[in-house]
């Protein structure tokens, strides 16, 4: 009797045991949600600050293959990257004023472009009326006719208002202080070299914690470099399609509209679409007949999907490999958090967390989430372009 009563007691204790341990796990996983929301409100809170320290070392991770190629040369680290910083940002700054004078005179045109465009979407929505009127006729006549108040006064309505144009030239106004205080962050930070990388090393504990750092930070270096060199460079190639083909076609400010692609690529699955929709409606007023106002969007559709279908999987795909759900998401999401440059920045944040999962047993599995599908034989299906919006499915 002793002994049941023993062991009832020890079960009992048992499952009292078992019962605190998944409390306990419980409040770790809360506390663990509240620390990752207080950590995303509190970058929010502090954009204008955090934005800026982020591109500063996107555009370090860029150029520290260069800076290294050149060390092997015998060049101080710290003349290249002065040499690097200072060609970039008067490179950048020397195309944005040759881009000032025409990119403001088409925002002068807006006023006009809006309301040519509204008399064109009335023009539309007349037919669209006749053909309602007709069809409510042939229901009156059938017997089926519904008179419903006030459809008649429907119309299609342009607003006046300045809106996303506004908005756009406000984020782009803070931007330039923004890209200032990254160069000179990323100038300092190529400057100092791999001194970083070696405190961040000397300041772990074991052997293991050691190398598995400097795997990770050679990992997320190489790919991030890579990354966003060869996206650079297929948008260029972009911009440069688009604005001759748009120039063939007699769209106006076709070198313009080239230099939009190139920076809209950038951003996944949402800059070709502003770019199409962009061009259509310009298109729409500066042509005559809907035929001839098709031809440029659809030539920008056409060529940023090559670039997302073909070219981007091909050059980047044998490196990055990302679910592309995942990518629309962080896309949408850091837009929402931070703007354009939080869109812009998405695809790295997720190379960066790939990287550090893939390193980490423990966070594997949500690595694997990030991954582009494989196929059966084990071979990872093509990448989602980082541009132009297509992607691998």
């Amino acid at each position: 009797m002793t002994d049941e009563t023993s062991n009832g007691g020890n079960a009992t204790m048992d499952r009292g045991v078992s019962t605190r341990v998944a409390m306990l796990r419980r409040i770790e996983y809360l506390l663990a949600g509240l620390l990752i929301l207080f950590f995303f409100w509190s970058i929010s809170l502090a954009k204008d600050v955090v934005m800026p320290i982020v591109l500063g070392l996107l555009i370090a991770l860029t150029l520290s293959p260069v800076v290294r190629f050149f060390r092997r040369w015998g060049v101080p680290e710290a003349l290249s990257a002065i040499v690097l910083v200072v060609t970039f940002g008067v490179v950048a700054g020397l195309g944005l004023y040759m881009l000032s004078g025409p990119a403001g005179t088409l925002v002068d045109e807006v006023p006009r472009i809006r309301f040519e465009l509204r008399e064109k979407m009335e023009a539309f929505e007349s037919h669209i009326r006749q053909v309602q009127e007709a069809s409510e006729e042939m229901r009156n006549l059938t017997g089926g006719g519904d008179d419903t108040p006030g459809q008649d006064e429907e119309r299609i309505v342009v607003s006046d208002q300045p809106g996303m144009l506004s908005m756009a030239l406000s984020s782009l106004a803070g931007l330039g202080s923004s890209i200032f205080i990254a160069l000179i962050l990323a100038m300092f930070l190529l400057a100092a070299g791999d001194m970083y990388q070696r405190k961040l090393v000397e300041a772990l504990p074991t052997l293991t914690d050691k190398k598995r750092a400097l795997r990770i930070s050679n990992d997320i270096e190489r790919q991030i470099s890579r990354y966003l060199a060869a996206i650079t460079v297929i948008n260029i190639c972009l911009g440069m399609a688009v604005g001759l083909v748009l120039y063939l076609l007699g769209m106006p400010y076709a070198y313009l509209w080239g230099t939009a692609a190139f920076a809209l690529n950038y951003v996944p699955f949402i800059g070709a679409l502003t770019g199409v929709v962009a061009c259509a409606a310009v298109s729409l007023v500066a042509f005559d007949t809907v035929g001839a106002a098709l031809l440029p969007p659809l030539a920008y559709l056409l060529l940023t999907s090559l670039e997302g279908q073909m070219l981007t999987p091909w050059l980047v795909g044998r490196h990055l490999k990302l679910n592309a759900a995942v990518v629309f998401v962080a896309v949408v999401f850091w837009a929402w958090l931070w703007g354009v440059m939080g869109a812009l920045m998405a695809v790295p944040f997720l190379v960066f967390l790939k990287v550090v999962c893939d390193h980490i047993p423990a966070l594997q599995v949500f690595g694997s989430f990030l991954s582009g599908r494989e196929d059966p034989m084990g071979v990872t299906g093509p990448p989602v372009s980082a541009g132009s919006g297509s992607a691998g499915h």
